[in-house]
Parts: C-alpha cells; structure tokens; sequence
C-alpha cells in the first residue's frame, strides 16, 4: 500500500470517530431541550453568523453546527483525497462519494428540523417522522464511512450477489437493525418531550403516542437479537474465517449489552446520560454489523 493510501485509510477510520462524536453531541442537543438555541434561523444563530453573548442553549446548538460543519468539510477532503490516492473507479472512491452525499443529506435534514421549528419540545407528528427518517440517514452515513475505510485498509467490498441464504440473513439483520435504531429514534422523542420537556400525555395527543409507542420498542430489539443472533450463527455454520466468527460474536456481545442499557435507561427514567450512552452503543452495533456484513460478503478480488 502506497504511503499516500496509508494515510488515507488513517484518516478514514479518524473521520468515522470524529462522526461518532458529532452524532452523540447531537444527541445531547436534542435530550437537553436545546434544539432551539439558534431559533428558526439556519444557516445563520439567531440571525447572526457568531452569536453575541449567547445563552447557554445557543452555545449548545452553535456549537453543534460548528462540528457539523466541519464534519461536512472534512467528507469533502476525503473524496478529493480517495480520488487522488485510489482513482475514480475504485470502491474507495465510490464509498467516499456516498459519504459525502449522505453527510449533506445529514446537514439537509438538521437544517430542516430547525426550520420547520422541530427541536426542543416540539410536540409534533411530523417531528417524529423526521426524527425516524435522520437516524435511517445517519446509518447510511455511518456505513458508507465504515465501507471507506474497510476498503481503504485493503479489504474487499460486501457483495450480495450471489450470496444465497446468507446475503439474505444478513440482508435482513441490517433492515431490522435501521428500522430498530428508527424505532429507538421515536422513543427517545416520546422520552424527551414527556420527561425532559414535562409535557403531560393526558393533555397533549402526540405525546400520549409516543409514550403509548414506547413498549414496542424493546419488544422489536428483542425480536432484531434473535434475528441477529439466528444470523451469525448460521453464517458460523458456513465459514471457518476466524474474522467473520469474531465480529459475529462481538455483534452478539454489543446487543445484549445494549438490552441492559435500555433496560437500565427505563428503570433510570431515561437521564441524558445513560441516553448517550444507548446512542453510542447503537452506533457501535450498527458499523460492527456492517463490518460483519463486509467480511461475510466479501468479493473477490477487490477492485
């Protein structure tokens, strides 16, 4: 691997950490009620470019777009530079290209629910939407930087063609997995607006079915295990690849891990800590699944 490569790859994994950051900060935004630091103004704070003594929500909120910016920033770097050190036609370039397309997409959806005035204690359906529909992104977004930076270490790119049961099993986990982290998503609105905002449910509609939602939650993560589960074990059953049975197992280990932390966040009331935390598993889970699905799935050669 060329040393401009090596960087490269370095910088890739780098970018992913620096996401994972970006995206528990913006959980933090939204847990604490600070959504609405800037008001409805977007790009602009407030209708300044640098707020003037802000209080202390404007920090959180301006600060959240400041590494959300950068974060857009640095995905343009990493196209220009896979285009440099690998060429168009390779699948670290277009891994790379479907970061940056998902990053904007990430910013278009955030400047969205700050027009629309969806943040703080917002108690609308629509609001609910968005939030499903900007975690499905930030998934897609977390798999594209996962796929950079595993093609970018010399690995091949996942390929369901041809894979049989096994393409469809993990096909299938991945779907659970988006569609649990969008489920997770509503239910922490529901938890934002009732327990951190004091919105009352037997007063307002939208929040009685948020919270209402609230137990189907851990009943679909519960049904996604075993789904995830059933899957490494029979790609075990398939492969004698010492790599493929680590992730499956530590796939395994994050999730039932993950049902303690949500088992705690209810006992606990949902704090914005042990929020965090569940956020940051849920990331975790997701790009090992991906990783999972890359060494389960690989293609041979690499192109």
């Amino acid at each position: 691997m060329l040393r401009s490569q090596t960087a490269f790859c370095r910088y890739a994994w780098g970018l992913l950490g620096y996401t994972l950051l970006v995206i528990v900060w913006g959980g933090f935004v939204r847990a604490s009620g600070a959504g609405a630091g800037c008001g409805d103004h977007w790009p602009l704070c407030n209708g300044e470019v640098i707020p003037n003594n802000p209080a202390l929500n404007t920090i959180i909120e301006f600060s959240h777009r400041l590494t959300s910016g950068l974060a857009g920033l640095l995905s343009i770097l990493l196209v220009v530079w896979a285009f440099s050190a690998f060429r168009s036609k390779t699948s670290v370039f277009r891994a790379s290209f479907a970061v940056f397309g998902f990053m904007m997409l990430e910013g278009a959806v955030g400047a969205g629910l700050v027009l629309f005035e969806y943040v703080a204690y917002n108690p609308s359906i629509a609001r609910a939407y968005w939030m499903a529909a900007h975690l499905s992104n930030t998934f897609l977004l977390l798999a594209a930087l996962t796929i950079t930076a595993w093609t970018a270490s010399g690995h091949s790119p996942p390929s369901f063609k041809g894979s049989g049961h096994t393409g469809w099993l993990i096909g299938s986990s991945l779907v659970g997995l988006m569609v649990l982290g969008a489920s997770g998503a509503v239910t922490a609105l529901g938890d934002t607006l009732a327990i951190g905002g004091g919105l009352d449910p037997t007063q307002n509609a939208v929040v009685d079915t948020l919270t209402g939602l609230r137990i189907y939650h851990p009943l679909l993560a519960c049904a996604v295990f075993l789904l995830v589960a059933i899957t490494v074990f029979f790609v075990k059953r398939q492969t004698s690849s010492e790599r493929v049975i680590q992730f499956g197992y530590v796939l395994v280990g994050l999730m039932s891990f993950q049902l303690l932390v949500g088992l705690v966040n209810v006992q606990l009331q949902a704090p914005i800590w042990i929020q965090l935390i569940h956020l940051l598993v849920t990331d975790f889970i997701w790009i090992n699944a991906i990783l999972f699905a890359s060494v389960s799935l690989t293609r041979q050669p690499a192109d």
